[in-house]
């Protein structure tokens, strides 16, 4: 009885929340610029406001950058009018266009691998549409001015250990190695990170729901070799698993040229907790998101901060 009462609290909650998103179409467009910077997403449908939510307050903080979306399959002609006239009319990517190689299809990968294929030119920023900017996102705009990746942190935990060498952080992370925590594929790979036979791989415990990707040539090249290596010590049935693109997401911005992870005193996972004073960018997972009403302040600020 109560998982009933529960789940019509939150679907009650996730009503709320529609409603005030919806505000943000009646906001100006965002003015897109061609500056090297890409703000990408993947989207449906059934995210359309929340993502404007997300891209238009990213957008509004950092002041530069052009919007690119993967389509899930189930944006309508009506959700693509309102990203072409919100949005400056941003290119929109399917699933199919991408080839996905030796890592697996779904579970985002396409998003990702995407990304890595653009950053051939432009420094690629991927933006979960279940985020907001409440601020100035200095720490952003100065790791794209270095040319340097950033990721933000997947908790407290993880922004303590920071960007370290496999081995020391599967020595540092005792959940990595957790029985308990193996079912699901991050922790499994992550606790054997130390043999994934990559020579010099780091590893930073990031959240892909708020990456940098800095520009390079080789996009591709570490996130290949990781997803081989991940294939022969988990199986590809494992491997394919929904999280393994974060991980590989972490490993990439890991193993670029002086990565930048983001202060997780400003920028962080929503869970459950008090937004602090100096929050500038929270990212509201789905397990906590209408958890009180963080979410629904942030958006209803990020809107009217719109205009």
């Amino acid at each position: 009885m109560m998982g009933i009462v529960n789940e019509a609290v939150w679907r009650a909650k996730q009503w709320r929340h529609g409603r005030a998103a919806a505000r943000v179409l009646a906001t100006p467009p965002a003015a897109p610029r061609d500056d090297g910077v890409v703000l990408f997403s993947m989207i449906g449908t059934r995210v359309l406001l929340p993502y404007l939510v997300a891209a238009k307050s990213l957008h509004r903080h950092l002041g530069r950058g052009r919007f690119v979306v993967m389509d899930d399959g189930t944006l309508t002609q009506a959700d693509r009018a309102a990203l072409a006239h919100h949005l400056g009319d941003p290119r929109i990517l399917a699933l199919g266009d991408v080839d996905t190689g030796p890592a697996p299809r779904g579970g985002t990968w396409e998003r990702l691998l995407a990304i890595l294929d653009l950053r051939a030119a432009d420094y690629v920023i991927q933006l979960d549409s279940d985020t907001v900017t409440l601020g100035p996102v200095p720490e952003v705009a100065a790791a794209i001015e270095a040319g340097r990746s950033f990721t933000l942190f997947g908790d407290a935990r993880g922004a303590e250990l920071g960007v370290l060498p496999a081995a020391e952080f599967v020595a540092r992370h005792p959940a990595a190695a957790d029985p308990r925590a193996r079912a699901h594929v991050q922790a499994r790979i992550e606790a054997a990170m130390a043999d994934v036979a990559i020579p010099g791989l780091r590893y930073v415990r990031g959240c892909s729901g708020f990456a940098g990707f800095a520009p390079a040539k080789d996009g591709r090249r570490v996130a290949e070799a990781f997803t081989r290596e991940a294939e022969r010590l988990l199986g590809r049935a494992k491997w394919s698993e929904w999280g393994s693109e974060q991980v590989t997401s972490n490993v990439v911005i890991a193993n670029d040229p002086d990565p930048a992870p983001l202060r997780y005193d400003r920028y962080t996972n929503f869970w459950n907790a008090p937004l602090g004073p100096d929050v500038a960018f929270a990212h509201f997972i789905g397990t906590y998101r209408h958890h009180g009403s963080a979410y629904l302040d942030a958006t209803r600020a990020a809107i009217a901060a719109l205009g």
